[in-house]
């Protein structure tokens, strides 16, 4: 993976596992964190590289790095980390029998903060997307919110659920109809979307939901979801790209931030109801 998701619990995570206070030493060394740290353009938030702390560890640099990332460029700070990763990999840090393994409590508690954010780190070190068909309810909704919030980002990674045939809002929509009636089938995304909405309580353009007050917000809703999906690349996208060529970019952050906001209102309105 080009990039991994990052927030403050994976950043904290990741400083862990390259945390070597309590051994003699341990690679990755400064020296190589300088390269990809250099090499990313994150050494603004470098505390060695910009002179304020030319001692400070290397778990206290990562973490000052990824956390300026997070404020002023998240998607180089979501690069780094995978290359930081692919970094600790190739040093052993992963197999046990290394000197440089970096020990179990820490892979855990990183495997733990990926998986809210559908990842999944291998015991290898090796990290691929979480495939949603095979969690449980609570676990499938901490995945999807975690899509929500790279969505509501901009992420284009978080429009597409790799690993399966959906995009975020129909997997939102598919969830939203198997928690309320068990199942569901498969049929044009109009149609499901619409079966989501009417399941809670909410307009559509053919469907009259539960208030009047928010009926036409809620029409909205459901219109924009679907000029969203109007937009995807239906014929796939091994190129990372979810939206058709003739979408600019500013057109496509536009629709990735909308699923998120959809998605995010659907599974708010499923909360409410179970």
């Amino acid at each position: 993976m080009k990039k991994i998701p990052l927030n403050d619990e994976i950043a904290v995570a990741i400083s862990q596992v390259v945390d070597d206070a309590l051994v003699v030493t341990r690679k990755p060394s400064h020296a190589d964190l300088d390269n990809i740290i250099l090499r990313h353009e994150l050494d603004k938030g470098d505390p060695k590289l910009n002179g304020q702390n030319t001692n400070v560890g290397k778990a206290k640099r990562v973490n000052a790095v990824l956390n300026w990332a997070l404020e002023f460029d998240q998607e180089t700070g979501e690069k780094f980390l995978s290359s930081l990763l692919s970094l600790i990999r190739g040093h052993g840090g992963f197999r046990e029998s290394s000197p440089n393994f970096v020990g179990y409590e820490s892979i855990r508690n990183l495997q733990n903060s990926l998986k809210i954010e559908g990842i999944m780190l291998a015991t290898d070190g090796m990290v691929t997307p979480v495939v949603l068909d095979n969690l449980s309810d609570i676990e499938m909704e901490e995945a999807l919110e975690g899509y929500i919030r790279r969505a509501k980002k901009g992420a284009s990674d978080a429009a597409l659920l790799t690993g399966t045939s959906k995009d975020l809002l129909e997997a939102v929509a598919a969830y939203v109809i198997t928690r309320l009636l068990g199942k569901y089938q498969q049929s044009n995304f109009p149609t499901l979307l619409g079966l989501a909405f009417h399941l809670l309580g909410l307009s559509t353009p053919n469907s009259k939901g539960a208030s009047e007050v928010t009926s036409r917000l809620e029409i909205s809703l459901y219109e924009l979801g679907c000029a969203v999906n109007n937009l995807r690349n239906k014929q796939g996208t091994g190129h990372g790209r979810p939206f058709l060529p003739t979408v600019t970019d500013i057109e496509a952050k536009s629709a990735i931030e909308s699923m998120g906001l959809i998605s995010e209102f659907l599974l708010s309105k499923l909360k409410e109801r179970i």
